[in-house]
């Protein structure tokens, strides 16, 4: 079955609405976006955008058997996986979000890790991630800090707008990530 592409009065109503998360305690990885977009504020689902490349990452890395589409998301919860975001209101563009929002995201961030201690912390984008973390020589994979014991690693945005990672790209780094995940406990992380 087929969704049904929001209409553009349903983008704007959209506006500043949330997705809920998919999380549980005691997940390998938790994945967490920048912000969600009208597209998602109006289906209530993450990632959810055509063209968004997230979807098919977690699939090539090998984090689901197959393509879930986002109306799946709650199956994630099965693998081991979950979604959350930085700061959790809805937005045209993430460019909309101001310093003090990514700061307070950071803080509420930390928090829900503390709360259900995922194995990892997947944090979509970079620039996002320098700028709500005050890292700002951070550079994609695994982080040298910590959230208490979760493991902290950034990924590229997997908006079909970051033009600077193929979904290539995408995979090979996604991929490290699941290796990493699926590691012995006993290896120090």
């Amino acid at each position: 079955m087929k969704a049904c592409r929001p209409t553009p009065a349903q983008l704007r109503r959209a506006r500043s609405k949330k997705v809920p998360d998919v999380i549980a305690p005691g997940l390998r990885v938790l994945f967490c976006g920048i912000n969600p977009g009208l597209y998602s504020g109006a289906t209530g689902h993450h990632f959810a955008r055509p063209g968004n490349r997230f979807w098919p990452a977690l699939y090539q890395a090998g984090f689901t058997p197959r393509r879930l589409s986002p109306r799946e998301e709650r199956q994630l919860l099965r693998l081991k996986c979950g979604i959350t975001n930085l700061v959790s209101r809805t937005t045209a563009s993430a460019a909309e979000l101001s310093r003090t929002e990514f700061i307070a995201g950071a803080r509420r961030l930390q928090a829900k890790v503390r709360r259900f201690r995922p194995r990892f912390l997947a944090v979509l984008g970079l620039g996002a991630y320098r700028l709500a973390f005050a890292r700002p020589k951070a550079a994609p994979g695994r982080q040298p800090e910590r959230i208490g014991r979760t493991a902290v690693w950034v990924l590229p945005n997997p908006s079909g707008l970051n033009a600077h990672y193929q979904q290539g790209d995408l995979k090979k780094i996604f991929q490290e990530l699941r290796v990493a995940s699926l590691r012995n406990r006993s290896d120090g992380q």
